[in-house]
């Protein structure tokens, strides 16, 4: 077995343990110890924290993915990569000083913004920068960890070390063994290990160097890469619009923006499926539309597109049906059955943006990949602008729509310009029917509500039969769905799996 393969194998396993540790923390832990306003205030820190990051990065993640195989000296290694290393500690470096620099002039207006609804985050705004740099630089070292082809130790460093220091500092805050203040500080400092951590890996695989070859960078290469950095800079903002939710949500209040943080977690499993697909895709694309084979592209995206709708929307159903039994298990559930409709209308726009996302990646591939900064600074405005408006009239729901619909101020441009341009859509009629099948399993998921939830009612009231329903009600319309999917032929390759299903009867 490749290096490749062995390092994404190990990657994927750090991730669905991570994912693992992540749901019995938020749902069994923190809903338990800690009260909304604490939940709000680690929300927004680390939004913050990703948000500056994204931005005192000035692009240099894309870039090392993008110029690493120019400076590589794999047949000299005491070249150390023309110290490629060190150019990428100091491009974070600088940007970092900028925003630090724009924190400290705008500060007494950030303390002004939040002081009456959010004076926690005020107290605790010092630690911001700190918990920024540790973020940039646990990234960085992952990125350069990634091009090495050793990313497994700090993918298991993200998703799984970081949780569990994260899991220690709730556990001894909300047994009383520490303060907020020790408490927020470990929290915080989790990232530091974890950057820590990365670097020392780095230091271990004995490839790096931390002086910057100055005669290797010549004029012509300092001014692409210095372009390439200043698009991707502007362009980090694409992948982040979420971000802004929490960061506006805690001026409502850290109450509503702990509400938000439940409801968001549980939204974004409709997403996760996209990472691989969108993986795996992504390379294939690239070459097509290198090639100029648009039939490809344009038969692949539709392929992806109409995968991906099908995956979020049966996610976003069964989400659904079983949130309230969800809430009826964890620890103070009744405190955030308000995120219900986040989590309806946050998965909505999960849905539109992982059925979509591989417009992007088709548009930075193409020629016409500079008129990605309009689209993404549509993107901005709109979510900026919706959360200004909507989160006053309609709490943290407000916020989810502001998401959804910005996303539609996003996508629409985009997807017309690449029928234009490309001649490449992504939608086709198997998606019309995925939304229809979707459509007539919540009506289902009604009537069920209407005719048979009375009959287990009949049981009695207690949380066993909460369970015991849920269970049937997912059983019965996941086979439901089965069968709809394969009768109306939604996607041979779909039917194809299923058909390998020992118990599944044969079309």
């Amino acid at each position: 077995m490749g290096i490749i393969a062995k390092q994404s194998i190990k990657g994927a396993l750090a991730n669905y343990l991570g994912v693992l540790i992540g749901a019995v923390t938020t749902f069994f832990v923190v809903t338990d110890l800690l009260t909304q306003e604490e939940i709000g205030l680690t929300r927004v820190m680390v939004d913050a924290a990703m948000l500056f990051a994204g931005l005192a990065q000035l692009g240099t993640n894309a870039s090392i993915l993008r110029f690493y195989p120019r400076f590589r000296t794999a047949e000299n290694p005491e070249l150390r990569d023309h110290g490629f290393f060190g150019w990428t500690l100091l491009l974070p470096a600088v940007g970092f000083t900028l925003i630090a620099l724009l924190f400290f002039i705008f500060r007494d207006n950030i303390v002004d913004y939040y002081a009456e609804e959010a004076p926690l985050l005020v107290d605790y705004a010092y630690l911001l920068l700190p918990l920024t740099l540790f973020v940039l630089y646990m990234t960085v070292f992952e990125t350069n960890a990634s091009v090495l082809l050793h990313i497994a130790l700090p993918k298991f460093v993200r998703e799984v070390v970081v949780r569990v220091l994260n899991l220690a500092a709730y556990l001894l805050y909300g047994y009383g063994v520490v303060g907020l203040d020790v408490f927020v500080v470990m929290f915080c400092s989790s990232y530091a290990v974890a950057a820590a951590v990365d670097f020392v890996y780095l230091l271990s695989l004995g490839r790096i160097s931390f002086r910057p070859d100055w005669h290797f960078v010549g004029r012509a290469l300092g001014r692409e890469v210095g372009v390439y950095t200043l698009f991707m800079t502007a362009t980090v903002l694409a992948g982040n619009v979420k971000l802004f939710n929490s960061i506006f949500i805690a001026k409502e209040s850290l109450a509503a923006a702990g509400v938000y943080t439940i409801a968001c977690y549980i939204a974004n499993v409709v997403e996760i499926p996209y990472r691989s697909l969108g993986a795996i895709a992504s390379p294939i694309i690239s070459a097509a539309v290198s090639e100029g084979n648009m039939r490809e592209v344009n038969g692949l995206g539709q392929r992806v597109s109409l995968h991906q709708l099908l995956v979020a929307c049966m996610l976003l159903f069964f989400i659904w049906i079983n949130l309230e039994p969800l809430f009826a298990v964890i620890p103070n559930g009744a405190d955030y059955v308000g995120g219900m409709g986040v989590v309806l209308v946050l998965g909505m726009a999960n849905v539109l943006n992982s059925t979509l996302s591989i417009a992007t990646n088709i548009l930075n591939f193409s020629k016409h990949f500079a008129f990605s900064l309009l689209f993404i600074s549509l993107l901005t405005a709109a979510a900026i602008g919706l959360n200004v408006w909507l989160i006053p009239l309609l709490g943290v729901t407000g916020s989810a729509c502001a998401t959804l619909g910005a996303y539609v101020v996003y996508y629409v441009p985009l997807l017309t310009l690449l029928w234009r341009r490309m001649g490449v859509t992504l939608f086709s009629r198997k998606q019309g029917t995925v939304v229809l099948l979707t459509l007539g399993l919540f009506a289902l998921n009604g009537l069920w509500g209407w005719a048979v939830s009375p009959l287990f009612n009949l049981l009695g009231s207690g949380l066993w039969v909460v369970v015991l329903q849920a269970v049937v009600r997912t059983a019965v319309f996941a086979v439901v769905a089965v069968v709809a999917v394969r009768r109306m032929n939604v996607s041979a390759e779909v039917n194809s799996l299923l058909a390998k299903i020992p118990f599944l009867p044969k079309r």
